[in-house]
């Protein structure tokens, strides 16, 4: 049996409405430029070899193809692209999973291809169950839009031969939207929780600067979530949808304003002045807390017993970043990264020197990490001030 999906008693009636364009109409649109502007650079080539910026430019993306369809949907401009209407419902779905994945690829490092595709397979799932929706003739679309935003303009008269929703998932998009997003804020602020106790800094004053971002992610989704909460409470439709895509675009604006912050654009330093580490943002606190962790893994693990160790496995072990890695051994111990390893390297050849008199020096050379025995003698007479048979014979 056809299905109408709206009609009116008379004949076709063709209702001309006017644009609305007002101050809601132009902080939403520039929201979504902003917000399309930052998803690019978040996603460029460079920047999403960090995985928590390839996740906040699909968020970004996804926030600006919701509030488009509003933008749309409230001034009016749908009906010149009725095919637009609802297209956004996947990428409603997919806000969630990259709030979550980039929290958790923030505190983890990185996050398997594995997890990702279990996190999106459901917005991808939705998308294709919702693709006979789409193939409806204009006039349901219109329908459709007339319903939420003008009830009491007649309904133009259509009739299919299928519920293109017959699923409640699809037919219930707003419930199940509300779930995705408070189902991943939660979880992502499981992962917040225990980064912070992990590294035993208060949430409502971190040091670490990843923690800092954490937190800001947080507190911004935290709000976009009782944003929803509260206009779908007040608005069974999706009459104050405009509302809530204002919030939207002031979330944009604020992660704006965040990225221009840590640019080192603006703390460019003259010809005359040094450029190392000018553009730093590691803090004094943040320079102790890793020169302790550092010492502990250096000494507790000794990792520079790996004749291939390098200062991208040090930073990696240390969960901080090569410059910020780099600049504290510089700042903090007043040496390069090869230049403390070969000191960590001779003081363990030394102990083993003395305590095991019947090694030979080659072999000695080779325990500690190199694989050369002039490299050897020339680091430990350098540090020591004697050849290593020298000292071994003192």
């Amino acid at each position: 049996m056809a299905r109408f999906y709206g009609f009116c008693s008379e004949a076709l009636i063709i209702v001309s409405m006017p644009y609305r364009v007002d101050l809601f109409a132009v902080f939403i649109l520039l929201g979504i430029v902003q917000a399309i502007f930052l998803s690019f650079f978040f996603l460029s080539k460079e920047n999403r070899k960090n995985q928590a910026n390839f996740f906040q430019g699909l968020m970004l993306l996804s926030m600006a193809a919701c509030i488009l369809e509003i933008f749309l949907m409230y001034t009016g401009y749908i009906a010149d692209c009725l095919f637009l209407v609802d297209f956004s419902e996947p990428f409603a779905l997919t806000i969630g999973p990259s709030f979550y994945l980039m929290m958790k690829s923030l505190v983890q490092g990185s996050v398997s291809r594995k997890t990702i595709w279990w996190h999106y397979i459901f917005p991808i799932v939705y998308f294709i169950l919702i693709i006979p929706f789409f193939i409806l003739p204009d006039d349901v679309k219109y329908n459709s839009w007339v319903h939420s935003y003008h009830p009491a303009l007649p309904f133009r008269e259509v009739s299919v031969d299928y519920d293109a929703r017959w699923l409640w998932v699809t037919d219930n998009h707003t419930e199940v939207s509300l779930i995705s997003l408070l189902g991943y804020f939660v979880w992502g602020m499981i992962e917040a929780i225990r980064a912070f106790r992990n590294r035993r800094e208060s949430f409502f004053n971190p040091v670490h600067p990843v923690l800092k971002k954490i937190r800001g992610s947080a507190l911004q989704m935290m709000l976009a979530t009782v944003a929803v909460f509260v206009v779908k409470f007040f608005n069974i439709d999706d009459t104050g949808d405009h509302v809530f895509a204002a919030f939207i675009s002031l979330m944009v604006y604020m992660i704006s304003i965040r990225v221009i912050s840590h640019s080192g654009f603006f703390r460019q330093t003259a010809l005359v002045e040094p450029q190392k580490y000018k553009t730093s943002s590691v803090t004094v606190d943040v320079q102790k807390d890793l020169l302790t962790k550092l010492d502990a893994v250096m000494t507790g693990k000794k990792p520079y017993l790996q004749s291939g160790f390098s200062l991208p496995d040090l930073a990696q072990q240390l969960n901080t970043t090569v410059h910020a890695l780099s600049q504290v051994i510089n700042d903090g111990l007043g040496k390069s990264f090869f230049e403390m390893v070969a000191t960590y390297r001779i003081e363990e050849a030394k102990r083993l020197l003395k305590e095991h008199p019947n090694i030979k020096v080659e072999e000695i050379a080779e325990q500690v990490g190199y694989n050369s025995k002039s490299s050897f003698n020339t680091a430990f007479k350098k540090i020591a001030g004697k050849t290593p048979s020298e000292y071994r014979a003192a």
